[in-house]
């Protein structure tokens, strides 16, 4: 696919308005309509999404599908499987801020082994891990609690 351009599917379209991260973000099918607060851990109000807590929600449940999407084609039943995900945020050596993720994968009662397959591939399938891919830090572990 690389030089070729994407059969898009789907496209999210928002628009940010105000104080960037203490602003307003609205989706243009007006699903999402809330405004941003910096967290208390960066100095900020807190009490509303931030701009990682909305990224950390879109790759769980992104990466959550992607994975019951390769169960089903291997025809493994994934049933009470859950993606936890903590995106981190932190200063880049240059100047700048980057991310981190952390992926946290649960698949009660399948064999580790295939859980770990399953995960692996889910990893190759999902656009946000595509899209992450060589730019930032994700790290994936399968967890059993």
């Amino acid at each position: 696919h690389e030089g070729k351009p994407m059969d898009i599917l789907y496209t999210a379209e928002a628009l940010a308005t105000g104080g960037g991260r203490n602003g307003h973000v609205r989706t243009s099918d007006g699903i999402l309509d809330t405004d941003l607060r910096v967290p208390k851990e960066l100095g900020g109000a807190g009490g509303a999404p931030n701009p990682e807590l909305l990224f950390a929600a879109g790759y769980a449940a992104c990466f959550h599908s992607a994975l019951q999407t390769v169960a089903r084609a291997q025809k493994v039943a994934i049933d009470g499987s859950s993606v936890g995900s903590r995106v981190n945020l932190g200063p880049n050596g240059q100047g700048g801020f980057g991310l981190s993720v952390q992926l946290e994968v649960n698949i009660p009662e399948v064999d580790p082994v295939v859980a770990q397959q399953l995960t692996d591939a889910a990893h190759q399938v999902c656009p946000y891990s595509n899209a992450t891919r060589g730019n930032i830090e994700v790290t994936v572990t399968v967890v059993d609690d």
